[in-house]
């Protein structure tokens, strides 16, 4: 078996990342629920909802305009506009549950999505060994580093951990969140883009064809079934002596 590197196909890799992409928000949104479901989410949420809803009643308004329909409303219909807004902004109860469900959002979306991550990107990948996920080992991939010794949990941990969840995922998944709660405004927009161009620069400039998470941790995607992966250091050295030894034996005859 060839000991130089055997990058995976690309068509693969995208296959690969989409079945694993599709498991993973079908265990977290059911993680989600349930953890919905033990802190009382749905109710804070229906609260707030209700609340909004009387204001827009007596004020005869709604609180879903953008910017754009906003401007474009009547003197009237804004000055109604605001004064619901300021009457909702003064009811203590309206900003407690809304402080409560923003801090909940949140809540929900990291652990239901480390909950998803940590079974999927991470468990899933030590019991069937070589860092495959179910995708990968539907489409023949594995994972190692960069040297062709075979993941470690340690590396698999700051793979998966710290670079697809912490750096790829909950950074723009929070960018969201934020631009959804009104939190946020154009420093979002540039901080995605950049994560973005990040991304883009890593894979452009690497021969590993790696992201960021793989930048991180030091590995590389890999076929399967052409690429040799070592269990230990010392033994990808010594296999590489061998070739060495093998080659220089030929080049004699």
């Amino acid at each position: 078996m060839d000991l130089g590197l055997q990058r995976a196909n690309g068509w693969k890799r995208i296959s690969a990342f989409l079945l694993d992409a599709m498991l993973l928000v079908m265990l977290a949104v059911g993680v989600g629920s349930l953890i919905s479901a033990l802190i009382g989410y749905d109710g804070l949420s229906s609260q707030l909802t209700d609340i909004y809803a009387r204001y827009e009643k007596e004020y005869d308004t709604s609180f879903n305009y953008s910017e754009e329909d906003y401007g474009n409303l009547s003197e009237e219909a804004r000055a109604r506009y605001d004064a619901a807004y300021q009457a909702l902004i003064q009811d203590t109860e309206a900003i407690t549950l809304y402080r409560k469900v923003v801090a909940m959002s949140f809540l929900l979306v990291c652990l239901s999505l480390l909950a998803a991550f940590l079974v999927l990107e991470f468990a899933v990948p030590l019991l069937l060994k070589q860092g495959r996920t179910l995708g990968k080992r539907v489409f023949g991939l594995a994972v190692m580093r960069e040297d062709m010794v075979a993941v470690s949990g340690p590396v698999l941990f700051i793979r998966t951990v710290l670079g697809k969840y912490s750096l790829e995922t909950m950074i723009p998944v929070a960018v969201f969140l934020m631009l959804y709660f009104n939190m946020i405004g154009l420093l979002g927009g540039v901080l995605l883009l950049s994560l973005l161009v990040m991304q883009i620069v890593v894979f452009a400039t690497s021969h590993t064809g790696a992201l960021l998470h793989d930048k991180l941790a030091g590995t590389v995607v890999v076929d399967m079934a052409t690429q040799r992966i070592f269990d230990t250091k010392e033994e990808m050295l010594d296999a590489k002596k061998e070739a060495a030894a093998e080659q220089a034996k030929r080049a004699e005859w």
